[in-house]
């Protein structure tokens, strides 16, 4: 595998950007102060510790983010977007209680950045959109033992987020339109069953679909969570769009998986994940194939260090396509860059490993990453990621991360084919 080139130099922030930046931190520094946020949580709950007249629900998010391929077409791209949620849960009232949420994101000092709905396609994409949308809303009833039956506009987060998930790194939350049903009677196992018929995407987009789904989860003490499942996308043409999810996409997927901690002793553990999954079409794709999903990781936590190594692997398949997975969290697989969103046709073996680690409260994530075919003999590329984050009184987070990705030279002509590199600085505050 090559070498990993030096990172070109050609980040530049704005003058505006850092004061952003800048006031961001002096902002956190004073809101700091525990009294402040005690009065905050004490009005955003109405006056009432116990949330009797219900809650209000915020979360507020400044991020630029800078995206750089060197290619010189299409350009640089620089986005300082600020993104706000506004919600209310009501209390409970005879086992029901209910969410309706606000979701809006707009484009601060740099907007230079094609957003996949603002038509600047001469710029790098960053997907982000100046949207505004409901982004939930939803009615629970918990009045049936040990279930909890959830209707409406929702987020549903599976396990590690490679099959379904919110899409959390965007500006923008994927939710759902669904019903999901959770129960907990048999001793250890919680059972979530439901239907999904519409997605509401990080473009701010619906999508029409059909899936039934199924996740069952049975803790083993002392050796983790063993969850199968099952999910049946069918998916529609997309809603106001030419692009997006289409009868092409739709898959069913089955699969198990292990994922544990075990206490060694009190200076050390050990973490593993074992899955696989398998996938063919689904009802209108008119494609007929099969294709596997591997991945595995083993690492320990000691001193205050935890190191991991893994091995995630989607394979391709004779008949033109891929393991794909159209409702994850995309983002946090396979390189921060993102240049693997969609599986290349000869599949993607990615091998990684992972230092983490805690220092006066700031916490540092490096990872590093070999990227192949499924079968280990053709060369994509490698990437660096570093991340830095800092919380403040349970609220408030500034963050900093960086992606390089160096594509091999055999990968040339492809999507994947071309050097990358991103930078990202964001301030959340969360009530």
């Amino acid at each position: 595998m090559n070498t990993l080139k030096k990172a070109p130099n050609r980040i530049n922030l704005k003058r505006t950007v850092l004061s952003s930046a800048l006031l961001s931190l002096l902002t956190m520094q004073t809101v700091h102060a525990d009294g402040v946020t005690d009065s905050i949580e004490n009005a955003l709950k109405f006056g009432q510790a116990d949330a009797k007249y219900g809650q209000i629900k915020v979360n507020l998010n400044f991020r630029y983010e800078n995206v750089d391929t060197g290619r010189g077409s299409p350009a640089t791209a620089n986005a300082a977007t600020m993104r706000l949620r506004l919600g209310y849960l009501t209390p409970v009232f005879e086992g029901l209680q209910g969410y309706a949420e606000y979701e809006g994101n707009q484009d601060i000092v740099a907007n230079d950045y094609n957003s996949t709905r603002n038509g600047k396609t001469q710029y790098e994409t960053i997907a982000d959109p100046q949207q505004h949308e409901l982004n939930q809303l939803w009615i629970s009833y918990k009045g049936l033992p040990n279930t909890e039956i959830k209707v409406g506009r929702q987020r549903i987060d599976f396990d590690n987020l490679r099959f379904i998930g919110a899409v959390d790194w965007r500006q923008m939350q994927q939710t759902f339109d669904a019903v999901l049903v959770t129960n907990t009677s048999l001793p250890n196992t919680t059972i979530k069953v439901g239907y999904i018929n519409k997605i509401q995407t990080i473009s701010s987009m619906t999508k029409g679909a059909q899936i039934p789904f199924a996740n069952i989860n049975y803790a083993i003490k002392d050796v983790g969570n063993l969850i199968s499942y099952a999910y049946l996308m069918d998916f529609n043409e997309a809603i106001g769009t030419a692009g997006g999810l289409t009868h092409a996409d739709s898959n069913q997927t089955y699969g198990i998986r292990l994922d544990g901690t075990r206490i060694i002793n009190d200076s050390l553990k050990a973490h593993y994940l074992v899955e696989y999954a398998y996938q063919k079409e689904h009802t209108q794709n008119p494609t007929h194939y099969h294709a596997s999903y591997y991945h595995i990781i083993g690492g320990a936590t000691a001193f205050g260090i935890t190191a991991k190594a893994g091995m995630e692997q989607l394979d391709g398949s004779g008949a033109g396509r891929t393991f794909d997975t159209p409702l994850a969290t995309l983002h946090i697989f396979n390189g921060w860059a993102d240049q693997f969103l969609a599986t290349p046709v000869n599949g993607l073996r990615d091998l990684y490993g992972s230092l983490a680690t805690e220092i006066e409260g700031v916490k540092l994530l490096g990872v590093y990453h070999a990227f192949t075919d499924d079968t280990g003999g053709k060369d994509y590329g490698q990437e660096l990621n570093f991340q830095v984050t800092k919380e403040f009184a349970k609220h408030y987070t500034l963050l900093a991360k960086y992606a390089y990705y160096d594509a091999a030279p055999g990968s040339i002509g492809t999507t994947y084919g071309f050097d990358a590199q991103k930078f990202w600085f964001g301030a959340n505050v969360s009530f």
